[in-house]
C-alpha cells in the first residue's frame, strides 16, 4: 500500500503543521494573570464581544436617572434574562452592565464568606456558562425566526477582563460603562 518513504514524508508534513500551530498558540497574547485566583472576592470588569463584531444587539437606553430602560428587542431581553440567571446560579452580583450592538460590558462582583472554601466559581466558569447559555438560546431564537442570523459564532473565543483594584478604579470603570453608548460609532 504505502511505502515507508511515503509514510515518513506524511508524518513530516503533519509534524510541520503541528509545529506551526504550536508556534501560533505561543504567539497569542495571554489575557489572564498566570497566578491570580479568579474565584476570589472582588470586582471584575468584563467585556464580551460578538464574533467578528457582528451587530446582534440593540444599544441599551437610559432614563433620566441613568437606569437602563428594558428593551423590547428579543436579543437584548435574552441577555437580560441570562444576566439574572448567572447571578442566581453562581451567587454573584452583576453590579453594572450595558448592552452594545456588538459587545457587552459587565462589572461582576464575586463575594463569598471568609469561611467558605474555594467553590469553583471562577470568573472563567461564570463567563463560559453565560456564553453557552446565551449562544444556545440565540440559536433557538434564530431557528424560530425571532433573532438575526449570525456568522459561525455568537461570541469571540475569549473576553477581556480587568481586576478592579480599588474604589477609584471601580468608579472610573462604572463611568466608562455608562458613557460607552455616547462614544459608540
Amino acid at each position: 500500500m504505502f511505502s515507508e518513504r511515503h509514510i515518513g514524508r506524511s508524518l513530516q508534513g503533519e509534524n510541520f503543521i503541528l509545529q506551526n500551530n504550536m508556534e501560533e498558540l505561543a504567539k497569542r497574547k495571554k489575557l489572564r494573570l498566570n497566578y491570580y485566583d479568579y474565584s476570589q472576592n472582588g470586582f471584575y470588569f468584563v467585556t464580551l464581544c460578538t464574533y467578528k463584531r457582528q451587530i446582534l444587539f440593540e444599544m441599551s437606553a437610559f432614563d433620566d436617572d441613568m437606569v437602563i430602560i428594558p428593551s423590547e428587542y428579543v436579543a437584548n431581553k435574552m441577555i437580560e434574562k441570562w444576566i439574572k440567571e448567572v447571578e442566581k446560579k453562581f451567587d454573584i452580583t452583576v453590579d453594572e452592565h450595558i448592552i452594545m450592538p456588538d459587545h457587552l460590558h459587565f462589572i461582576i462582583k464575586i463575594e463569598k464568606e471568609e469561611t467558605e472554601r474555594h467553590t469553583g466559581r471562577s470568573l472563567q466558569d461564570i463567563m463560559q456558562w453565560f456564553c453557552t447559555m446565551t449562544t444556545n438560546e440565540y440559536i433557538r431564537n434564530v431557528k424560530m425566526g425571532i433573532s438575526e442570523p449570525f456568522e459561525k459564532h455568537i461570541w469571540q473565543k475569549s473576553y477581556f477582563e480587568h481586576i478592579i483594584r480599588n474604589h477609584d478604579d471601580y468608579l472610573e470603570t462604572k463611568r466608562y460603562i455608562l458613557n460607552n453608548p455616547t462614544k459608540y460609532n
